[in-house]
Formats: C-alpha cells, sequence, structure tokens
C-alpha cells in the first residue's frame, strides 16, 4: 500500500489518487479515460522506471507509437524537420543562392540563382565547391544535408568559400552574405506554339499562385489562348493555393473542394473572381506522383468538365492535416478531415489502419498489377461511379483522379545503361565537363535558345566520351559494369534520352530552367507530346470532354 501511494503522490500535483477504485482521476488534465491513462504511465515510468531515461525521447516515442495507428499522413516532426518541411512551402530560406549536385564527393554548382548573394560575388554554374570557411568538403563523404547546414545560415552573415573552376590554375577565394533566396514552385512556362502555352508546377507553396499569374499574364501578352498544365510529379503543399490555382480556371461560385471530417464540418471552397483562362482549351498532365494539393486541382477541372486530364492515375492523398505545435518546436501534423471534389470523390487511397508498408507499396503494386502500363488494368467498382457536373461523364472515386486520356509508362526506351548513367551522375559529370570546355563557344555559337533548340546535336563523339567517362567511372566495379555487348544494346534502346538528357542539361547552363524542360519535353515527354495533340485539335479534345468514345 505505501509503494502505492508514493506512486499516486509522483504523478502530477494537480491528480487525485484514489485507492479504493485503483483509478485516478484528473482536475485540469487530459479529460478522456485514454488520455488519463498514458498520461498516468509516461509519468510513472519517468518516476518509478529501473534506470534513466531520457524524458523528451520517452515523449516522442510515445507520440510516435500513437500516430502510426492511425493514417499514414499522422505523423510527428521534430523542430529540425519542422523548418525543413516549411522552408519549401514559405517560399524562401536564407542562404548562398545556389543549386547543386554532389557527385563523387565533389559539389557541383548546377544553377546560380538570379539576384542572389552568389551571382553578385561571381560564382558561375560549373564550379566546385571545395572548401566552405574552414572546411574541407571535396573528396570526402558528406551529406547533402551536411553541406547545408554549412551554406544556409541567417541573413547578413558571412561564409568563405573556395572554388575550383575550369581552366583557372588556382582556387578561387569568394567572400559570400548570405541574403534571403527565393524558393520557386514553378520550373518552366514558355510558347509552344502561336496560342498554346505551357507551365509546370513542382509544389503548392505560399508563393505559387503569384508565380503562376505572373507566367500567366506573360503568356496572355504573347497570344496564349490555351495552356498545358503540368501537375507531374507535384507531391502538392498548401490548400490556399490549390484553390488559388483552380480559381483561375472556373467560373464564380462553382465549388472547388470541400472538406469534412468527423469533428470538422463540412467547409466549402468556392471560385470567387473572373481570370483570363476561364475560357480556352486547357489540359492538365498528372502521373502517380501528382498528390493532394495536384489532386484538388485536376478533380475540380475534370468534375466541371473544364479541361482534359492527361496522364495516369495520381497517387491519392486527399486527408486533410492540422499542425498541433508542441511547446519545444516540434509539432504533430495531425489528419482531421477528407478531400472530396466537387462530386464528392474523395481523393484518398484506401489504407489499413496506418500501415505505412503496404501504403508505401502501392506504387509498386499498381505496376506489378500492369496499370503503369495499360488503363485495362485498372479496374472500379460501380459503388465509386460518380457523373461530372455539366457533361455528364463518367469519373471514379475510391483514390487518386483517373486521368481522361490515358499515358503509359515508358519501358520501351529505359534500360539497364541509363539507369546506371543517371544513378551515378555520370551524364550530368561529362555535360559539366563538356559546357566547361565549350562554354563560351556555345553562347557565341547560339546567341538565342531557337537557334541552340533547332541546331544543337548531340554528336557520336560525344556520346563516345561519355562512354568512355562511364567504363572509367565504373573501374573499381568491372564485375558490375555492363559487357559491350549489353551497352551496345541499350544505347539502341536508349539512346533518344540519353540524347536528349545531355542537350537538356547544356541548354540549363546557358539559357536558364525553362529551356532545360522545354528540351527535354519536346524530346521525350509523351504525356506532353500527347497534350499537344489533343489541345492543338478541337475536335478531338471535345469528344474527351464529352466522354464518347
Amino acid at each position: 500500500m505505501k509503494q502505492l501511494v508514493f506512486a499516486c503522490m509522483l504523478i502530477l500535483t494537480i491528480t487525485a489518487c484514489s485507492y479504493g477504485q485503483n483509478k485516478i482521476f484528473f482536475g485540469n488534465a487530459p479529460s478522456s479515460k485514454a488520455a488519463q491513462k498514458v498520461d498516468i504511465a509516461i509519468t510513472a515510468i519517468e518516476n518509478l522506471y529501473v534506470d534513466k531515461l531520457n524524458s523528451n525521447k520517452l515523449a516522442e516515442d510515445a507520440i510516435i507509437g500513437l500516430l502510426e495507428k492511425l493514417d499514414p499522413h499522422s505523423n510527428y516532426m521534430t523542430p529540425e524537420e519542422v523548418k525543413e518541411m516549411n522552408e519549401p512551402l514559405q517560399g524562401n530560406f536564407d542562404g548562398i543562392g545556389i543549386q547543386f549536385n554532389m557527385l563523387t564527393d565533389t559539389l557541383y554548382v548546377v544553377q546560380v540563382i538570379p539576384g542572389g548573394p552568389s551571382e553578385k560575388v561571381g560564382i558561375l554554374t560549373g564550379d566546385r565547391i571545395i572548401q566552405v570557411n574552414d572546411t574541407l568538403i571535396a573528396g570526402v563523404k558528406i551529406k547533402n544535408t551536411d553541406v547545408m547546414s554549412r551554406l544556409r545560415g541567417p541573413k547578413g552573415t558571412t561564409v568563405n568559400v573556395k572554388v575550383l573552376r575550369n581552366r583557372e590554375p588556382k582556387l578561387l577565394n569568394f567572400k559570400i552574405i548570405r541574403d534571403k533566396i527565393p524558393i520557386y514552385s514553378l520550373d518552366a512556362s514558355y510558347m509552344v506554339d502561336k496560342t498554346t502555352g505551357y507551365i509546370k508546377l513542382n509544389r503548392f507553396s505560399a508563393t505559387t499562385h503569384d508565380e503562376f499569374k505572373g507566367a500567366l499574364d506573360k503568356l496572355v501578352k504573347q497570344g496564349m489562348q490555351n495552356l498545358i498544365l503540368d501537375l507531374q510529379g507535384n507531391g502538392g503543399g498548401y490548400l490556399g493555393a490549390a484553390i488559388e490555382i483552380s480559381n483561375e480556371f472556373l467560373k464564380q461560385g462553382a465549388l472547388i473542394v470541400y472538406t469534412e471530417g468527423v469533428h470538422q464540418k463540412r467547409e466549402n471552397a468556392l471560385a470567387t473572381n473572373k481570370s483570363d483562362m476561364q475560357n480556352g482549351r486547357l489540359v492538365v498532365l498528372v502521373d502517380e506522383s501528382s498528390a493532394s494539393a495536384s489532386e484538388i486541382v485536376s478533380g475540380a477541372i475534370q468534375d466541371w468538365d473544364r479541361g482534359v486530364i492527361v496522364g495516369r492515375r495520381t497517387f491519392g492523398k486527399g486527408l486533410v492535416q492540422r499542425p498541433v505545435p508542441l511547446p519545444d518546436g516540434s509539432m504533430i501534423r495531425l489528419t482531421t478531415a477528407r478531400y472530396y471534389t466537387p462530386t464528392g470523390r474523395s481523393i484518398q487511397k484506401p489504407y489499413e489502419n496506418g500501415n505505412q508498408e503496404s501504403y508505401n507499396k502501392d506504387l509498386i503494386d499498381r505496376y506489378n498489377r500492369g496499370e503503369m502500363i495499360s488503363a485495362d488494368s485498372i479496374h472500379f467498382p460501380d459503388s465509386l461511379k460518380f457523373s461530372t457536373l455539366v457533361d455528364k461523364r463518367t469519373v471514379y472515386g475510391g483514390g487518386g483522379i483517373m486521368p481522361d486520356y490515358f499515358v503509359p509508362v515508358d519501358t520501351i526506351r529505359w534500360s539497364t545503361l541509363l539507369r546506371e548513367l543517371n544513378s551515378n551522375g555520370i551524364t550530368y559529370k561529362y555535360t559539366t565537363q563538356l559546357i566547361d570546355a565549350k562554354r563560351t563557344a556555345y553562347k557565341k555559337q547560339y546567341p538565342a535558345f531557337e537557334d541552340f533548340n533547332k541546331k544543337f546535336v548531340v554528336t557520336n563523339q560525344m556520346m563516345n566520351d561519355l562512354m568512355a567517362l562511364y567504363k572509367k567511372d565504373t573501374t573499381e566495379n568491372k564485375d558490375e559494369r555492363l559487357t559491350e555487348d549489353r551497352i551496345a544494346k541499350d544505347l539502341v534502346r536508349s539512346g533518344s534520352i540519353i540524347k536528349a538528357q545531355i542537350k537538356a542539361l547544356v541548354a540549363r547552363d546557358i539559357f536558364g530552367e525553362s529551356e532545360y524542360h522545354q528540351v527535354l519535353n519536346t524530346e521525350i515527354a509523351e504525356a506532353y507530346n500527347k497534350a499537344i495533340e489533343i489541345i492543338s485539335n478541337e475536335a478531338v479534345y471535345n469528344k474527351l470532354l464529352s466522354g464518347k468514345n
């Protein structure tokens, strides 16, 4: 009895202990019996356990254990993870203003952000950063996160770097004053032809609508009447940004999305204003990595028969997370509602008791059962059948947005050689060497992107040099290197993709990110080229919207 009384006294000053009924009753403590039970357990462990414990770690483990039983998207985040998550969504961070890749233990500057601190002091694309302050970062195994922690820092602080530049005999010293660096959610925007524009978004952040509207206005001035909106690989972001983008295409008063949960009443998001893109043909590109906010936009466009969705079934992330800040700067992202498209379709794909393993394997399972190759492999029960709001086409719920026109994964041109070149960064490394040697000549030879796009050719000699670098790079792993016969066969199979990647990387270095995507889209992107076919042919476009095959 003395031991039990002692335990009760330890639990909290706001609790009262009742021995007679073997229960602990709380005053201002957790309201439900379940919450009381958890609180008592943690307090007892902290005060009675035989060994010394880390209380913070104990609390984190308890929270993680609770959340992982709920659904795949409710999770716990440390203070560091909260900051890392928020930066790309807020649209800026403090740093030096470069994009980089780590290849063979060397930091290559992929792009220098215009107007940023690095550009101001003379850092160039293709430079290798060898040393940051007093720390050598080249030739040693170092994680990307460690490099970023050294380059980033509060606005106004200084970082000293030593740079290796092609044809320079000595390392160059640069003193960079950190500043606010914008993170762009718009990858590319350009005119496909005289009347069709293209915009690609990589996320939905606080700055997405402003970026999108700026690009839209610019393209309209260039004569754009129709638009291809590329949301492939876009994993989502802010709900507000998705609503603002949808608002550009839908008529005033149209329902964009609604959310609802057991503890959250239905909330509707409606289109509120007019824009330049409420008329004209619209094609939205999606794939299996398009999720959340991307699905809200494509779902609203499809339900209102406003445009044609092209690609593959989207990811199926339709759960709404509410942030619950904790005292130490950590956070719980707790699912509180579901997203529904205007017809009432749930975007969320099925999940079982928060089982992450089976949930994460869903895309692999889709591939294995043939869904990535053929639309005929995708089956929906009649109970998930819905009708669009204008043309009364049949669409389906049950997870993700099924496109109006299906484009299979390109398995014909992909090969082991292509995978090895990309995973080991060999194509990028070769292109960096090529540009280092010929940047000045290329800029003189191709003063405008139009000239480059028409005339630049990846020669057989370039391909031979690339393969020589591949063989040199894999010298230490001869047993794993592909045979000459296999290399020859894979080059026939994947040569067009490899050449397109080289050309695109050269274009990015000389001209910019939009030109990089324009090359890849034109040369190898099947969904993009199918979108052009559809949007350029009014009869085909209207037939897809009518649902008549």
